[in-house]
């Protein structure tokens, strides 16, 4: 199993996802993050099988500070990049 954020400031969320998602005995736990404050990974490296976190600052201030663009989307917008990235892609030469 797979859990995926948009990235970590406290880790309260997914601290609350883990447990849950490790009441249904998964194999393996994995949480993929693309930023996350460099204390909240060291805490949930713990708790998880393995943690992927792309960038771990010392200087942490909010998820959203590393984002040029971080608006809400709503469900139908998820759903329309969940069938675009579903698509095969052709390879240019």
């Amino acid at each position: 199993m797979v859990l995926v954020d948009d990235g970590l400031a406290t880790g309260a969320t997914m601290r609350a996802a883990i447990r849950s998602v490790r009441q249904a005995g998964p194999a393996r736990l994995v949480v993929a993050v693309p930023v996350a404050a460099r204390p909240t990974c060291e805490a949930l490296r713990a708790e998880v099988d393995e943690l992927i976190c792309l960038l771990a600052p010392h200087q942490f201030f909010a998820v959203g500070f590393h984002y040029a663009d971080f608006l809400p989307i709503d469900e139908d917008q998820v759903q329309r990049l969940l069938a675009e990235g579903a698509r095969p892609t052709r390879m240019r030469s």
